[in-house]
């Protein structure tokens, strides 16, 4: 049986960042990553999907600055972020986070990231190994790291084995393997099979790569925007992001089974009264551009989709965890990662960030031979970020599109009353749908912040 100190299962940010981590403090790891062919990737690769992009302040979580990367990771430079809603709007020009990074943000090219955090781990040290399936995880919790037999066995669909004294979970927001390993550790009435199945658990997401005209480029290409109250659904909306060459990829995130018929359909732009049942994907969007576009452009002519980019023909469609962030069963030295441990966020706010610093978090520890800080460490770094983002899904979670309207003048209204000293310092200057907006999210987020972990590791059973 092959025997490495750190077996790392997926290969994608979080996969990555742990085995770069690991290698770099001196532990053999080894990533086993499925590896699936994209059109704009030369080789097996994660099931990877460009993500919204990267904010300033997630630059300093993420603690990897672009001017790192190779030349062609980075699409564009942004400059701000437009909320659009029914029938208002709002523009933010700063997160109001102090960051390393000066500009608001930027979008960047998934494959080639993914591609240049393999490189990088492969240059401290680490083994990346594509195509290879990983059937499950077998541990024996009696072992301890200092045994000479190995804690864990990964079987692998081969039918061969590797021995690890750690584990790193990071299978995305399925989690193929993690629920399997989980429910070893909890109570059957607690599966994590059953709590973050992905059809409840995630949300559904579908966007096209688009070339668009170059006067739309011109409006959208420092920009990444989303429209809100549009579409039904728990934080569902649609969005334009801009990469290069005036590429943008036009796409939506929405829950998985949503009934037609529980929704007014008159009420949301991008619903017909004729419709049967929630729209496709693909026809949302067409319905999108059609809505922002049609009357100047023919859309399938002016808006061609970029066949050769995207997971395929031009397309990708994707899952989105929407569960609350998990705690690891770290006492048998396994920690879960990135879209496995479920640290997008009930909000949807992009993963890549909080994929790598989980990810290098958990190789850190693995190399220093003790997983136990894990929970305590992820929670001091990142547990503010992710509380932000559960307490506005929380707020939002019935929204429809009255409401998104209201609440995106108010925040507009907030904004152009800024003087300087912080967008939410003195709401009253605003009006009062401002001061009910901050009140209810501060008494959201105290409630969030108590209780925001979806499973917490004293549910685990060793």
């Amino acid at each position: 049986m092959e025997r490495v100190d750190v077996a790392i299962v997926g290969g994608g940010p979080a996969g990555s960042a742990a085995a770069h981590a690991a290698a770099t403090d001196g532990a053999d790891a080894l990533v086993l990553e499925k590896g699936v062919p994209r059109a704009d990737r030369d080789r097996l690769g994660p099931d990877s999907t460009d993500a919204a992009g990267i904010l300033d302040y997630w630059v300093d979580i993420m603690g990897i600055h672009p001017d790192e990367f190779d030349d062609g990771i980075v699409q564009r430079e942004l400059n701000r972020a437009e909320f659009r809603g029914p029938d208002e709007s709002a523009t933010l020009t700063s997160t109001g986070i102090d960051s390393s990074y000066d500009k608001f943000g930027y979008t960047f090219h998934r494959a080639r990231f993914d591609d240049w955090l393999r490189d990088r781990a492969e240059d401290a040290g680490a083994e990346y190994r594509a195509g290879v399936s990983v059937r499950g995880v077998d541990t024996d919790p009696a072992v301890s790291p200092e045994s000479d037999d190995p804690r864990h066995v990964v079987e692998l669909a081969s039918g061969d084995t590797v021995g690890a004294d750690f584990v790193v979970l990071a299978d995305g927001p399925q989690r193929t393997v993690t629920n399997k390993v989980l429910d070893e550790y909890l109570p059957a009435d607690a599966a994590a099979s059953d709590r973050l199945a992905s059809r409840t658990a995630n949300h559904i997401a579908y966007q096209e790569y688009r070339r668009v005209p170059e006067e739309v480029y011109e409006e959208v290409n420092d920009a990444i925007v989303f429209w809100w109250g549009v579409m039904p659904g728990e934080t569902a909306y649609p969005w334009i992001f801009p990469n290069a060459d005036r590429v943008c990829r036009i796409g939506l995130t929405m829950p998985i089974g949503l009934d037609i018929d529980d929704f007014d359909r008159d009420a949301y732009a991008l619903l017909d009264a004729d419709d049967e049942s929630i729209p496709r994907g693909s026809e949302y969007v067409r319905r999108l551009l059609e809505w922002q576009y049609g009357d100047e452009y023919d859309i399938e002519e002016d808006f061609p989709i970029v066949e050769d980019a995207g997971k395929r023909n031009g397309t990708e469609t994707y899952p989105i965890s929407s569960t609350r962030p998990i705690d690891s069963p770290t006492e048998v030295g396994i920690a879960v990662t990135g879209g496995a441990m479920g640290t997008t966020s009930a909000f949807h706010e992009g993963g890549d960030h909080v994929a790598v610093h989980t990810g290098a978090l958990a190789g850190e520890l693995a190399a220093a031979g003790d997983m136990a800080p894990y929970n305590r460490r992820w929670k001091e770094s990142i547990g503010d970020e992710i509380v932000r983002n559960v307490t506005m899904a929380d707020m939002v979670a019935d929204y429809g599109p009255d409401d998104w309207n209201r609440i995106i003048g108010a925040a507009d209204a907030m904004l152009a009353a800024d003087a300087g000293d912080g967008l939410l310092a003195q709401p009253y200057r605003s009006g009062w749908e401002s001061v009910k907006l901050l009140a209810g999210y501060k008494w959201n987020k105290h409630r969030v912040k108590k209780d925001y972990v979806g499973i917490d590791e004293s549910e685990y059973v060793y």
